[in-house]
């Protein structure tokens, strides 16, 4: 298959970036971070998550950076939730959109959130129930697609039967995600075939961590299987907090010079996101992981 002409990102950084950094955020600070990135072009940029400020502390202030974001016409703003009352609050603060979480693994999804896969998916048919009759459109991540911290493999049959099951709720795109970073190209046609079996093709997006170094070459497989949409975070912040080794999420700006590179349109701009990235990373106490964005430091 032909590389593709135009590819959509998905910007995680401000939730999926942020979750599990020490260093606590401010709220104006992220909501600079955020108007920043607007300025970049994205379609979509996940913001926050309203899950309980006693696990996720950093993202405490959901409602406060949503209300005080400036909104860029062509951009979604978009939170993470994981029930109806996270759904409530996420209405409050006007997203265009929620995000839901399942997991691959049975070991993973107890750890995450407290539930088996099959008590999430009832959980969630039930988000997706009254996020559509509020007329927000719902998007899907399903977590340890490619490997579990606890369990090591994961059945590619699995990840595409939660896949379905989250699709046929209601949600428009399921992000297919590597939790730990584990992905490599000879396994990501496996686990994508899969999922397309059950999943029309064009409803598949990646989710890819970085902490093998394999993220680009896996997106760069992705793009000959026909995805076309992928999630990245500037800087490459990220981490999840109960994933053990998970390090940060493939860098947008590494993702984005790989693309203009093959002439992919994305429609964002990738000094504008850099510039975001040295914002936030000045907040942060620490270098951020992006390649690009360390060469371009050192070339300075």
């Amino acid at each position: 298959m032909t590389l593709p002409r135009r590819v959509r990102i998905v910007e995680v950084g401000p939730r999926d970036g942020l979750q599990n950094e020490p260093a606590m955020v401010s709220t104006s600070d992220k909501v600079t971070f955020v108007d920043r990135l607007s300025e970049a072009g994205f379609g979509i940029i996940e913001v926050s998550a309203f899950v309980s400020p006693k696990w996720v502390p950093q993202m405490a202030d959901a409602g406060d950076v949503l209300s005080r974001i400036d909104r860029k016409r062509g951009t979604k703003y978009t939170a993470l939730v994981p029930n109806l009352t996270g759904l409530d609050r996420a209405v409050a603060a006007k997203v265009d959109e929620i995000a839901i979480f399942a997991a691959a693994s049975e070991s993973f999804s107890q750890r995450n959130i407290n539930q088996t896969i099959a008590a999430s998916l009832d959980a969630y048919r039930g988000v997706c129930s009254a996020a559509r009759e509020r007329g927000l459109p719902v998007r899907a991540y399903i977590s340890t697609a490619f490997g579990c911290p606890f369990e090591g493999h994961v059945d590619p049959s699995v990840v595409a039967e939660v896949s379905a099951a989250l699709i046929d709720m209601g949600a428009y795109e399921v992000a297919v995600s590597d939790t730990i970073g584990i992905a490599h190209p000879g396994q990501v046609p496996t686990v994508v075939s899969a999922v397309a079996r059950r999943v029309p093709l064009e409803k598949i997006a990646l989710h890819f961590h970085d902490t093998r170094g394999t993220a680009l070459v896996n997106v760069l497989t992705a793009l000959h299987l026909g995805v076309r949409t992928f999630d990245a975070s500037a800087g490459g912040l990220g981490g999840c907090p109960y994933a053990p080794g998970a390090t940060g999420n493939l860098a947008t700006e590494d993702l984005l010079y790989m693309l203009d590179g093959l002439q992919i349109e994305t429609g964002v701009n990738l000094e504008k996101v850099l510039a975001a990235s040295r914002f936030i990373e000045g907040r942060l106490g620490h270098p951020l992981a992006s390649r690009y964005a360390a060469a371009v430091r050192h070339l300075m």
